[in-house]
């Protein structure tokens, strides 16, 4: 790879991109809200053009039951490798909307980062790609690997239709690795390669009594309180340690090894900082594991809202009839969340107090997702990084989950390489989204000099 000669392409070229990434923002392609479904065909129809323009071929919209699936790809690396590309071109909604400094679809840059809704998350990410293939294009007219794209605008309200659509067309998305920047980076300067992501099983628990609320005073001694009834429950599930006391939820935890954990300590995680910005005195959880490991490679259970009874302003003497809570999950390897969904019914089912019946609702399902972090595509992303960032690049798990990895992994059976150029101060999700334009940069460099890497991986 002729280092230079793409350094100089992306600086004479740079106002150029960046003009076009801001008309790529200014489209609200909003998955969620019905209004938008104009805009995410709109957005879709953006792509199409830019993976065109960029000189990929065979580049098309394929509707699904929901919103389409962008797909393109160019296949004349004879020999080498293929690379898929996966992205999303849909975004958060804007809500609250009087707390963006800016309008959230008119892109601002200020203090070289470019503010707009889907600036990190993911539309500045998913562009970096094209515009690297474009690079090569131009500067080599060729590309040494294969590559296709898939972006999908279904990302953020859970890619309910994108693994029917993997499922349909395995032969066509076909490949040896696949690349996702939709991550972050561990910090400023400081890149990483994310190989693991936890899963997802979450459900509602519904707690029924009489079949009214009653006076406290009549009934209260003499008939069972469903607010009491969920509480007993929920105390059952975890010990003043946070360790989970369902039967079998950690039958089939995959344990990390010694090197893994190694890696683990020494990205030299500073706990006070981290207490601190996130305002608590003490951290909580499993003996024997760091903060950072009870993040990333063990599972959990969490309360995440109870409701019922009379919560207004002053007191009311009421006997509920009724209450509720939702509980999330998150999964590590080897964890399957139907299987974590059977066992917290049977506990449910075992410790539901007397003189109440229980209901339980499923929600959302994704399973875990693991790459071994020695795998060489992962360590050729971690080259790529160390060049250009001039660092070495750490190797990390996520606490958090993307169903659709974990789909991609199943159906396909690829190594998934999460290459993110993102930080997690960048506001994704909230209003004043940006993405630091130092990482929009460098990241095209990277993205470049991986599709090299990669080439040699044969």
């Amino acid at each position: 790879m002729n280092a230079q000669a793409i350094d100089q392409y992306f600086k004479n070229n740079r106002e150029t991109h960046l003009e076009e990434l801001k008309t790529f923002l200014r489209i609200p392609s909003v998955s969620s809200l019905s209004e938008h479904k104009k805009d995410m065909q709109k957005g879709a129809e953006w792509l199409v053009t830019a993976l065109e323009k960029a000189g990929l071929e065979n580049v098309k919209i394929d509707e699904t039951e929901g919103h389409p699936v962008v797909y393109a790809d160019w296949l004349h690396a004879e020999g080498k490798p293929t690379v898929l590309v996966y992205g999303h071109y849909d975004v958060q909604p804007v809500d609250p909307l009087h707390l963006w400094e800016s309008a959230p679809f008119e892109p601002q840059v200020r203090d070289n980062k470019l503010y707009a809704r889907g600036a990190s998350d993911d539309k500045g990410q998913v562009y970096m790609h094209v515009k690297a293939v474009e690079a090569l294009l131009k500067l080599n007219g060729e590309l040494p690997v294969n590559i296709k794209f898939i972006i999908e605008g279904e990302e953020e309200i859970g890619s309910p239709n994108l693994p029917k659509y993997v499922e349909e067309n395995q032969e066509l998305l076909k490949a040896d690795v696949i690349v996702i920047s939709d991550t972050g980076m561990q910090g400023p300067g400081r890149p990483a390669v994310c190989y693991g992501l936890r899963g997802l099983a979450g459900i509602q628990i519904d707690v029924k009594g009489p079949k009214g609320d009653l006076h406290s005073g009549l009934y209260g001694g003499a008939v069972q309180n469903p607010l009491h009834a969920i509480v007993e429950i929920l105390q059952s599930f975890r010990d003043q340690e946070g360790l989970i006391q369902v039967e079998g939820f950690y039958d089939d935890v995959l344990e990390v090894s010694d090197k893994e954990r190694e890696e683990f300590a020494a990205l030299e995680f500073d706990l006070e900082h981290e207490k601190k910005e996130i305002g608590i005195s003490e951290d909580f959880g499993e003996k024997g594991y760091s903060f950072v490991e009870r993040t990333w490679i063990r599972p959990t259970l969490e309360v995440n809202g109870i409701t019922g009874g009379f919560s207004g302003e002053g007191i009311k003497t009421v006997l509920p009839a009724e209450a509720s809570t939702k509980i999330t999950c998150r999964l590590v390897p080897n964890q399957d969340p139907d299987d974590i969904v059977a066992k917290l019914k049977a506990h449910v089912e075992s410790h539901k107090p007397v003189g109440v019946s229980v209901e339980i609702t499923e929600f959302d399902k994704g399973k875990p997702f693991l790459t071994p972090f020695d795998h060489p595509a992962i360590q050729a992303a971690g080259r790529s990084y160390e060049k250009v960032y001039g660092v070495p690049t750490a190797f990390t798990r996520m606490g958090g989950s993307i169903p659709i990895v974990a789909a991609f992994d199943e159906i396909l059976g690829l190594p998934v390489v999460l290459m993110g150029f993102g930080l997690a101060s960048e506001n994704f999700h909230a209003p004043n989204e940006h993405f630091h334009l130092e990482n929009f940069d460098k990241g095209l460099r990277v993205i470049s000099d991986y599709l090299f890497e990669v080439a040699e991986l044969n």
